[in-house]
């Protein structure tokens, strides 16, 4: 079974951005500490700007790593966005190029505001 069919399972039924980001997390285990360039990872967030928006559970492509985090295109805000070591909680959740497009369907942004 694929890591979307394991993960479409697990959902079923569910709404809450929390609740999917659990599962999510759950069937996609293989993760790291530094993105590579072109890679595509998950992970939970929580910037130490205040005043500032920012989505809690980002899909990313990674486009730059830098000394103080890396810069990506977050599929959720549809644009570039930058994160820094300190505020990325845990490990970044690896996405393989085939899973992308499934997990854009699923409604696990979490927009907020600090």
């Amino acid at each position: 079974m694929s890591r979307i069919q394991e993960l479409n399972k697990k959902i079923s039924g569910q709404m809450d951005p929390d609740s999917l980001m659990m599962s999510i997390l759950e069937v996609f285990t293989e993760s790291v500490l530094i993105p590579e360039v072109g890679g595509y990872y998950t992970f939970v967030y929580y910037p130490k700007t205040s005043n500032f928006e920012y989505d809690a559970h980002p899909l990313v492509a990674v486009t730059s790593i830098e000394k103080w985090g890396f810069r990506a295109i977050n599929f959720h805000w549809g644009m570039a966005r930058q994160y820094t070591w300190i505020e990325v909680i845990g490990k970044l959740h690896i996405v393989y190029p085939e899973e992308i497009s499934e997990l854009r369907k699923i409604p696990f942004a979490k927009f907020s505001h600090k």
